[in-house]
């Protein structure tokens, strides 16, 4: 379902801003048209999603569709992208609310038109409020350290 979400979410905000330049990373894509304005990057290694998730005024995440309607579970390119200062948007699903304020650190889109406004409408200035905002609450709230603690609280709990 990856590739139908992608085409959506990606592909067709690319089509609808052909002034716009796009950067593509995934393995996938060498072999299928792509619009004009899409630099399709391939396979972006881990050592290199920091510089990656920099270089873009927004970065678009998306789920997979089981992912998305189980909801609760954010990918950890969620958190990668914060932990760059990256304006993100995601496709929507159940739970964001619960890690990233919608609209303040990260911006939240039902399909390709949703991914087109933002594009349109978020000036540098913007995203670059909205990078910040995701990487403080990163850093406040969902780093391994946090993990850990809650992971210990539930064990803590358990066995008490």
């Amino acid at each position: 379902d990856r590739e139908a979400r992608v085409q959506e979410f990606f592909l067709n905000a690319a089509e609808q801003l052909p002034a716009q330049k796009f950067l593509l990373g995934g393995i996938g894509w060498d072999t299928k048209p792509l619009p004009m304005n899409v630099n399709n990057l391939g396979h972006v290694y881990t050592a290199h999603h920091n510089a990656f998730n920099c270089t873009p005024r927004m970065v678009l995440n998306i789920s997979r569709a089981s992912m998305a309607r189980y909801g609760f579970s954010p990918a950890t390119r969620v958190f990668e992208a914060a932990g760059a200062a990256a304006c993100l948007i995601t496709d929507a699903w159940e739970g964001i609310e619960t890690f990233f304020e919608p609209w303040e650190e990260i911006l939240v889109a039902r399909d390709g038109s949703e991914v087109s406004a933002y594009l349109q409408n978020v000036d540098a200035t913007r995203a670059h409020k909205i990078g910040d905002a995701a990487y403080r609450r990163a850093l406040a709230e969902h780093t391994y350290a946090h993990r850990a603690a809650q992971f210990d609280g539930i064990l803590e709990g358990a066995f008490a």
